[in-house]
């Protein structure tokens, strides 16, 4: 198999834009709910779940894409990131049980339960700044030596933008 150096470097580049178009959406969800104080009305709180649901798919698609094709692909050509991959995996089950707890309060959102997906929004944060940082230290540097392959940004990393 030839390598195309421009094609690899460009998927290591691709992941890493689509974490930075995920923390961008995550910054723009929690300055939406922060912008929404105890009294505001329901109707604006609606739209906030809309674009926290959103968010929410877009971050399920892109784990599931890693889940079902890029990692795979990885442990194949570089079977030493086995445990590096495992480990990213469980983080995303973890995500997905915030997005689900996420995704629960969001179904009927009121002032009384802001707070709870206040709360977590902030883990959800939190766990993922740091598993995305990991992340693209371990995995970028691997895409950037893949051979010349038939997938694309999206396939590997669901790269919405």
């Amino acid at each position: 198999m030839s390598t195309d150096p421009h094609r690899a470097r460009a998927l290591g580049r691709e992941l890493i834009d689509t974490h930075h178009w995920l923390r961008s959406e995550l910054r723009r969800v929690t300055r939406l709910l922060d912008e929404y104080p105890a009294t505001t009305p329901i109707g604006p709180l609606r739209d906030l779940r809309a674009h926290c649901l959103s968010f929410c798919q877009a971050l399920t698609d892109h784990h599931t894409s890693e889940d079902e094709t890029a990692f795979p692909v990885l442990a194949q050509r570089f079977p030493d990131l086995g445990p590096v991959l495992t480990e990213l995996s469980a983080d995303h089950h973890l995500v997905a049980d915030i997005l689900t707890r996420m995704t629960t309060a969001l179904a009927d959102v009121s002032v009384e339960n802001l707070a709870t997906v206040r709360g977590e929004l902030a883990g959800l944060s939190a766990i993922l700044e740091s598993h995305f940082q990991w992340e693209e230290r371990r995995i970028a540097a691997a895409l950037d030596k893949l051979p010349t392959i038939d997938y694309t940004a999206a396939q590997l990393f669901s790269h919405r933008q």
